[in-house]
């Protein structure tokens, strides 16, 4: 596959095009946009939030997103859980195998089973803890969560994320996020591919304040990597599904959603390389708390 390009920085306010002269200026819906796209507002946050806190992006796309048939209850993807239950719970360690890869054609999200959680996205708070094995693309299919931001942590294979918002190259060793309401799908860029999902109902994943350490070091944010813009202009008989509290939906589309031309704002999928972590640490003795 070809190699992609990135912005770098955390928490930026971007702005990309794949078209010259897609990105409106000055404006972000004018009454006609340039080459004819239609303009749409993403939200991560409530339009009320306040400044620091606000993630939405703008997107200008060949076809409204809501040019689809109407959603329809889903029961295919059986082992993604949002209801982690009373318990009770063992006070016993617990350890497991590694998730076999399927023997029947499996894509990333069908193959995704839930291990532990807590809270809920009607709460908007709580995570729940995912692993994945798939040994085939999404074919013809693409998803979006509407519950929270997905964490995907790749043990073994290599994937590429298509995003409406442009495309994300992960390997082992490196993570990325795809925000709340982004549509994608996974491409296998391996023959199997086995990993982590942490999805996540609370508030943005954001970096912590660093204190006494000072301006650098742990994960700095110019090591970040946000897709530049990307689109397919492509027909067909594609399936639209989605994540929607706790719940899971489809939707047929006769076109691939992944057709924003030019966006610019806060909420966009990111991926970092874990190898460039600079940690902190006791150098002479002993461990420090926790």
């Amino acid at each position: 596959m070809s190699t992609l390009h990135y912005q770098t920085g955390f928490g930026n306010s971007w702005a990309t095009e794949a078209l010259p002269g897609a990105l409106p200026v000055g404006r972000n819906s004018p009454q006609i946009c340039p080459y004819g796209l239609y303009a749409e507002q993403l939200s991560g946050t409530a339009f009320t939030a306040p400044r620091a806190d606000n993630r939405r992006s703008w997107l200008y796309r060949i076809r409204p997103a809501a040019a689809q048939q109407p959603f329809e209850p889903y029961e295919g993807i059986v082992d993604w859980l949002n209801t982690f239950g009373d318990g009770p719970v063992t006070p016993n360690p617990l350890r497991w195998d590694p998730q076999p890869v399927p023997e029947q054609a499996t894509d990333f999200i069908h193959s995704i089973r839930t291990w532990a959680g807590h809270g809920s996205p009607d709460e908007h708070a709580g995570v729940s803890i995912n692993l994945y094995a798939a040994n085939r693309s999404m074919q013809d299919s693409y998803f979006y969560n509407a519950d929270g931001e997905m964490l995907i942590v790749p043990q073994e294979g290599r994937l590429r994320l298509a995003t409406e918002l442009g495309l994300i190259d992960i390997e082992p060793c490196e993570i990325a996020v795809i925000p709340r309401g982004v549509r994608f799908r996974v491409l296998l860029i391996d023959s199997s591919a086995r990993g982590y999902l942490l999805e996540n109902f609370g508030a943005a994943l954001r970096l912590p304040e660093l204190g006494p350490i000072g301006s650098n070091c742990l994960a700095n944010a110019r090591d970040f990597q946000t897709p530049v813009s990307w689109y397919e202009d492509i027909e067909g008989d594609f399936t639209l599904y989605a994540k929607f509290t706790g719940g899971f939906w489809r939707a047929r589309t006769d076109h691939s959603p992944l057709d924003v031309v030019a966006w610019h704002g806060t909420h966009a999928p990111y991926k970092y390389d874990l190898r460039r972590f600079n940690a902190i640490g006791s150098i002479s003795y002993d461990h420090p708390d926790p």
